[in-house]
Protein backbone atom coordinates (compact mmCIF):
# COMPACT_ATOMS: atom_id res chain seq x y z
CA UNK A 1 0.00 0.00 0.00
CA UNK A 2 1.73 3.14 -0.84
CA UNK A 3 2.10 6.49 1.46
CA UNK A 4 -0.90 8.19 -0.97
CA UNK A 5 -3.84 5.61 -0.23
CA UNK A 6 -2.62 5.80 3.53
CA UNK A 7 -3.11 9.25 3.51
CA UNK A 8 -6.50 9.57 1.86
CA UNK A 9 -7.71 7.30 4.86
CA UNK A 10 -7.40 10.21 7.23
CA UNK A 11 -9.28 8.75 10.41
CA UNK A 12 -13.00 10.48 11.07
CA UNK A 13 -13.15 12.81 13.80
CA UNK A 14 -16.20 14.13 15.65
CA UNK A 15 -17.00 16.41 18.59
CA UNK A 16 -17.83 19.12 20.75
CA UNK A 17 -17.41 23.01 20.16
CA UNK A 18 -19.12 26.47 21.39
CA UNK A 19 -18.87 29.76 20.56
CA UNK A 20 -18.36 32.13 23.74
CA UNK A 21 -17.89 35.63 23.38
CA UNK A 22 -20.02 38.94 24.45
CA UNK A 23 -23.73 39.15 24.00
CA UNK A 24 -24.28 39.97 20.58
CA UNK A 25 -20.64 38.85 19.44
CA UNK A 26 -22.80 36.86 16.80
CA UNK A 27 -22.49 33.69 18.27
CA UNK A 28 -26.36 32.45 17.06
CA UNK A 29 -25.77 33.72 13.96
CA UNK A 30 -22.28 31.86 13.37
CA UNK A 31 -24.17 29.12 14.40
CA UNK A 32 -26.68 28.87 12.24
CA UNK A 33 -24.30 29.93 8.97
CA UNK A 34 -22.20 26.67 9.84
CA UNK A 35 -25.19 24.42 10.32
CA UNK A 36 -27.04 25.94 7.03
CA UNK A 37 -30.29 26.35 8.94
CA UNK A 38 -31.94 28.77 11.92
CA UNK A 39 -31.11 26.59 15.05
CA UNK A 40 -29.92 28.83 18.14
CA UNK A 41 -32.51 31.75 18.64
CA UNK A 42 -30.76 35.04 17.44
CA UNK A 43 -31.73 38.16 18.72
CA UNK A 44 -30.15 41.69 19.20
CA UNK A 45 -30.25 41.42 22.81
CA UNK A 46 -28.06 39.46 25.45
CA UNK A 47 -29.35 36.33 27.12
CA UNK A 48 -31.78 34.94 24.71
CA UNK A 49 -30.17 31.93 24.21
CA UNK A 50 -30.49 30.11 27.70
CA UNK A 51 -30.91 26.54 26.41
CA UNK A 52 -28.28 24.39 25.20
CA UNK A 53 -29.20 24.23 21.73
CA UNK A 54 -26.57 22.16 19.86
CA UNK A 55 -26.54 22.79 16.14
CA UNK A 56 -24.46 19.45 13.72
CA UNK A 57 -22.33 20.29 11.18
CA UNK A 58 -22.45 17.15 9.26
CA UNK A 59 -18.92 16.46 7.13
CA UNK A 60 -17.76 13.75 5.32
CA UNK A 61 -14.88 14.11 7.25
CA UNK A 62 -15.72 14.75 10.52
CA UNK A 63 -19.16 15.72 13.15
CA UNK A 64 -19.28 18.92 14.50
CA UNK A 65 -21.88 19.46 17.37
CA UNK A 66 -22.08 22.64 18.24
CA UNK A 67 -23.11 24.03 22.17
CA UNK A 68 -24.39 27.15 22.46
CA UNK A 69 -23.48 28.25 26.17
CA UNK A 70 -25.95 31.28 27.55
CA UNK A 71 -23.40 34.69 27.48
CA UNK A 72 -20.72 34.59 30.44
CA UNK A 73 -21.52 37.78 32.63
CA UNK A 74 -21.12 39.23 35.97
CA UNK A 75 -24.26 37.67 37.74
CA UNK A 76 -27.03 40.36 39.31
CA UNK A 77 -29.40 37.41 40.23
CA UNK A 78 -29.31 33.61 40.82
CA UNK A 79 -30.61 32.95 37.25
CA UNK A 80 -26.81 35.11 36.38
CA UNK A 81 -25.40 32.30 38.40
CA UNK A 82 -27.31 29.33 37.65
CA UNK A 83 -26.52 30.38 34.05
CA UNK A 84 -22.28 31.05 34.95
CA UNK A 85 -21.76 27.72 36.49
CA UNK A 86 -23.41 26.05 33.17
CA UNK A 87 -20.93 28.24 30.91
CA UNK A 88 -17.77 26.97 33.15
CA UNK A 89 -18.84 23.06 32.80
CA UNK A 90 -19.74 23.55 29.40
CA UNK A 91 -16.21 24.96 28.30
CA UNK A 92 -14.08 22.44 30.33
CA UNK A 93 -16.12 19.74 28.51
CA UNK A 94 -15.91 20.72 24.81
CA UNK A 95 -13.23 19.81 22.48
CA UNK A 96 -12.79 23.40 20.73
CA UNK A 97 -13.36 26.71 22.35
CA UNK A 98 -14.45 29.53 19.77
CA UNK A 99 -14.45 33.23 20.89
CA UNK A 100 -16.07 35.36 19.14
CA UNK A 101 -15.02 39.06 18.71
CA UNK A 102 -16.97 41.47 16.49
CA UNK A 103 -14.46 43.19 13.71
CA UNK A 104 -16.53 46.62 14.39
CA UNK A 105 -15.98 46.81 18.17
CA UNK A 106 -12.72 47.82 19.84
CA UNK A 107 -12.02 45.02 22.72
CA UNK A 108 -13.72 46.17 26.00
CA UNK A 109 -13.60 45.05 29.51
CA UNK A 110 -16.20 42.27 28.50
CA UNK A 111 -13.89 40.93 25.72
CA UNK A 112 -11.15 40.71 28.57
CA UNK A 113 -13.10 39.40 31.27
CA UNK A 114 -13.57 36.24 28.97
CA UNK A 115 -10.86 35.97 27.63
CA UNK A 116 -9.46 35.73 31.33
CA UNK A 117 -11.41 32.65 31.99
CA UNK A 118 -10.51 31.05 28.79
CA UNK A 119 -6.97 31.88 29.87
CA UNK A 120 -7.97 29.12 32.78
CA UNK A 121 -9.14 26.62 30.46
CA UNK A 122 -5.42 25.12 29.45
CA UNK A 123 -5.88 22.37 27.75
CA UNK A 124 -8.75 23.01 25.15
CA UNK A 125 -7.42 24.51 21.77
CA UNK A 126 -9.26 28.44 21.59
CA UNK A 127 -9.95 29.59 18.07
CA UNK A 128 -10.41 33.24 18.37
CA UNK A 129 -13.16 34.37 15.63
CA UNK A 130 -12.90 37.78 14.47
CA UNK A 131 -17.47 38.12 13.06
CA UNK A 132 -19.14 40.82 11.52
CA UNK A 133 -16.15 41.42 9.01
CA UNK A 134 -18.58 42.45 6.47
CA UNK A 135 -18.86 45.65 8.69
CA UNK A 136 -15.09 47.59 8.55
CA UNK A 137 -12.70 48.02 6.11
CA UNK A 138 -9.51 45.93 6.01
CA UNK A 139 -7.63 48.25 8.01
CA UNK A 140 -10.28 48.29 10.69
CA UNK A 141 -9.76 44.38 10.45
CA UNK A 142 -6.36 44.13 10.53
CA UNK A 143 -5.93 46.19 13.81
CA UNK A 144 -8.44 43.87 15.18
CA UNK A 145 -6.63 40.77 14.63
CA UNK A 146 -3.54 42.23 15.95
CA UNK A 147 -5.41 43.31 18.95
CA UNK A 148 -7.28 39.88 19.47
CA UNK A 149 -3.41 37.99 19.08
CA UNK A 150 -1.76 40.54 21.61
CA UNK A 151 -4.89 39.76 24.11
CA UNK A 152 -4.29 36.41 24.40
CA UNK A 153 -0.05 36.99 24.73
CA UNK A 154 -0.64 39.52 27.89
CA UNK A 155 -3.18 36.69 29.25
CA UNK A 156 -0.18 34.27 28.60
CA UNK A 157 -1.77 31.80 26.40
CA UNK A 158 -1.74 31.33 22.22
CA UNK A 159 -4.94 30.88 19.85
CA UNK A 160 -5.05 28.07 18.32
CA UNK A 161 -6.02 29.98 14.67
CA UNK A 162 -8.17 33.38 14.43
CA UNK A 163 -10.24 33.60 11.52
CA UNK A 164 -11.92 36.37 10.57
CA UNK A 165 -15.51 35.51 9.20
CA UNK A 166 -18.73 37.34 7.91
CA UNK A 167 -21.29 35.09 9.13
CA UNK A 168 -24.20 37.31 7.21
CA UNK A 169 -22.21 37.26 3.54
CA UNK A 170 -21.10 33.42 4.30
CA UNK A 171 -17.54 34.45 3.95
CA UNK A 172 -14.96 32.35 5.45
CA UNK A 173 -17.55 30.54 7.25
CA UNK A 174 -16.71 26.74 5.73
CA UNK A 175 -12.67 28.00 6.48
CA UNK A 176 -13.88 27.50 10.08
CA UNK A 177 -15.36 24.55 9.82
CA UNK A 178 -11.88 23.42 8.12
CA UNK A 179 -9.72 24.68 11.12
CA UNK A 180 -12.00 23.04 13.73
CA UNK A 181 -12.35 19.36 12.30
CA UNK A 182 -8.93 18.53 13.26
CA UNK A 183 -8.82 19.43 16.76
CA UNK A 184 -11.64 17.22 17.40
CA UNK A 185 -10.95 13.57 19.00
CA UNK A 186 -10.58 10.64 16.13
CA UNK A 187 -14.12 8.67 16.62
CA UNK A 188 -17.81 8.13 14.16
CA UNK A 189 -20.17 10.22 14.21
CA UNK A 190 -22.15 11.30 17.39
CA UNK A 191 -25.78 11.77 15.58
CA UNK A 192 -27.57 10.51 12.45
CA UNK A 193 -26.68 12.08 9.16
CA UNK A 194 -30.01 13.92 9.35
CA UNK A 195 -29.82 15.98 12.40
CA UNK A 196 -29.63 19.14 12.70
CA UNK A 197 -29.83 19.83 16.68
CA UNK A 198 -31.09 16.98 19.64
CA UNK A 199 -32.36 20.28 21.35
CA UNK A 200 -36.12 18.44 22.14
CA UNK A 201 -39.05 20.10 20.02
CA UNK A 202 -40.75 21.41 23.33
CA UNK A 203 -37.72 23.30 24.04
CA UNK A 204 -37.47 25.08 20.52
CA UNK A 205 -40.72 25.99 20.16
CA UNK A 206 -41.03 27.57 23.63
CA UNK A 207 -37.64 29.72 22.43
CA UNK A 208 -39.63 30.69 19.15
CA UNK A 209 -42.70 31.74 20.88
CA UNK A 210 -40.20 33.68 23.95
CA UNK A 211 -38.56 35.14 20.69
CA UNK A 212 -41.93 36.54 19.24
CA UNK A 213 -43.43 37.53 22.55
CA UNK A 214 -40.15 39.69 22.84
CA UNK A 215 -40.11 41.37 19.67
CA UNK A 216 -41.07 44.85 20.01
CA UNK A 217 -41.17 45.24 23.93
CA UNK A 218 -37.79 44.01 24.69
CA UNK A 219 -37.36 47.90 26.60
CA UNK A 220 -40.28 47.24 28.42
CA UNK A 221 -39.52 43.25 29.32
CA UNK A 222 -35.61 42.57 28.29
CA UNK A 223 -35.41 39.31 29.79
CA UNK A 224 -38.80 38.58 32.41
CA UNK A 225 -40.48 36.30 30.24
CA UNK A 226 -40.51 32.71 30.00
CA UNK A 227 -41.96 30.07 27.98
CA UNK A 228 -43.64 26.70 29.18
CA UNK A 229 -44.78 24.00 26.31
CA UNK A 230 -47.30 22.33 28.81
CA UNK A 231 -48.45 20.00 25.74
CA UNK A 232 -48.23 18.65 22.12
CA UNK A 233 -50.57 16.71 20.98
CA UNK A 234 -51.99 15.88 16.98
CA UNK A 235 -55.50 16.63 16.96
CA UNK A 236 -57.85 13.52 17.12
CA UNK A 237 -59.87 12.56 14.57
CA UNK A 238 -57.77 14.31 11.77
CA UNK A 239 -57.36 12.41 8.04
CA UNK A 240 -54.10 11.77 7.61
CA UNK A 241 -53.33 14.11 4.79
CA UNK A 242 -54.59 17.00 7.04
CA UNK A 243 -52.94 16.75 10.42
CA UNK A 244 -53.13 19.57 12.67
CA UNK A 245 -50.90 19.90 15.84
CA UNK A 246 -52.13 21.40 19.35
CA UNK A 247 -49.63 23.56 21.60
CA UNK A 248 -50.68 24.95 24.45
CA UNK A 249 -48.17 27.29 26.18
CA UNK A 250 -48.26 29.57 29.22
CA UNK A 251 -45.96 32.94 28.86
CA UNK A 252 -45.02 33.45 32.16
CA UNK A 253 -44.10 37.25 33.14
CA UNK A 254 -42.58 38.72 36.66
CA UNK A 255 -45.33 41.13 37.73
CA UNK A 256 -49.35 41.60 37.26
CA UNK A 257 -48.29 44.81 35.71
CA UNK A 258 -46.19 43.49 32.65
CA UNK A 259 -49.68 41.46 31.89
CA UNK A 260 -51.16 44.78 29.57
CA UNK A 261 -47.84 45.26 27.80
CA UNK A 262 -47.81 41.52 26.57
CA UNK A 263 -51.55 41.11 26.20
CA UNK A 264 -51.53 44.71 24.26
CA UNK A 265 -55.34 46.58 23.40
CA UNK A 266 -57.80 44.04 23.05
CA UNK A 267 -55.19 41.09 23.15
CA UNK A 268 -53.59 42.42 19.52
CA UNK A 269 -50.07 41.88 21.01
CA UNK A 270 -50.81 38.52 22.02
CA UNK A 271 -52.66 37.59 18.40
CA UNK A 272 -49.42 38.99 17.01
CA UNK A 273 -47.05 37.20 19.02
CA UNK A 274 -49.49 34.20 18.26
CA UNK A 275 -49.39 34.18 14.68
CA UNK A 276 -45.98 35.01 14.00
CA UNK A 277 -44.36 32.28 16.31
CA UNK A 278 -47.15 30.11 14.77
CA UNK A 279 -45.42 30.98 11.51
CA UNK A 280 -41.88 29.77 12.41
CA UNK A 281 -43.55 26.50 14.59
CA UNK A 282 -45.21 25.32 11.11
CA UNK A 283 -41.34 25.94 9.72
CA UNK A 284 -39.55 24.10 11.96
CA UNK A 285 -41.68 20.94 12.56
CA UNK A 286 -43.45 21.08 8.90
CA UNK A 287 -46.95 20.32 9.88
CA UNK A 288 -49.65 22.86 11.13
CA UNK A 289 -50.09 24.35 14.26
CA UNK A 290 -53.07 25.71 16.58
CA UNK A 291 -51.21 27.47 18.95
CA UNK A 292 -53.00 28.06 22.10
CA UNK A 293 -51.28 30.90 24.42
CA UNK A 294 -52.21 31.77 28.06
CA UNK A 295 -50.18 34.76 29.61
CA UNK A 296 -49.50 33.45 33.44
CA UNK A 297 -47.62 35.78 36.47
CA UNK A 298 -45.24 33.68 38.21
CA UNK A 299 -43.93 36.46 40.95
CA UNK A 300 -40.04 36.74 40.24
CA UNK A 301 -39.45 33.78 38.89
CA UNK A 302 -35.89 35.12 37.93
CA UNK A 303 -34.77 35.06 41.57
CA UNK A 304 -36.77 31.57 43.13
CA UNK A 305 -34.72 28.49 42.85
CA UNK A 306 -38.11 26.49 42.77
CA UNK A 307 -40.09 28.62 39.73
CA UNK A 308 -36.35 28.70 37.89
CA UNK A 309 -36.75 24.50 38.51
CA UNK A 310 -40.29 24.74 37.39
CA UNK A 311 -39.69 27.02 34.04
CA UNK A 312 -36.58 24.33 33.42
CA UNK A 313 -33.75 26.59 33.92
Amino acid sequence: MNAMSVHNQSPHRAGFACFVGRPNAGKSTLTNALVGQKVAITSNRPQTTRHTVRGIVHRPDAQLILVDTPGLHKPRTLLGERLNDVVRTTWAEVDVIGFCLPADQKLGPGDKFIAKELAGIRKTPKIAVVTKTDLVDGKTLAEQLIAVDQLAAELGFEWAEIVPVSAVEGSQVSLLADLIAPLLPEGPPLYPEGDLTDEPEQVMVAELIREAALEGVRDELPHSIAVVVEEMLPRENRPADKPLLDIHANVYIERPSQKGIIIGPKGARLREVGTKSRKQIEALLGTPVFLDLHVKVAKDWQRDPKQLRKLGF
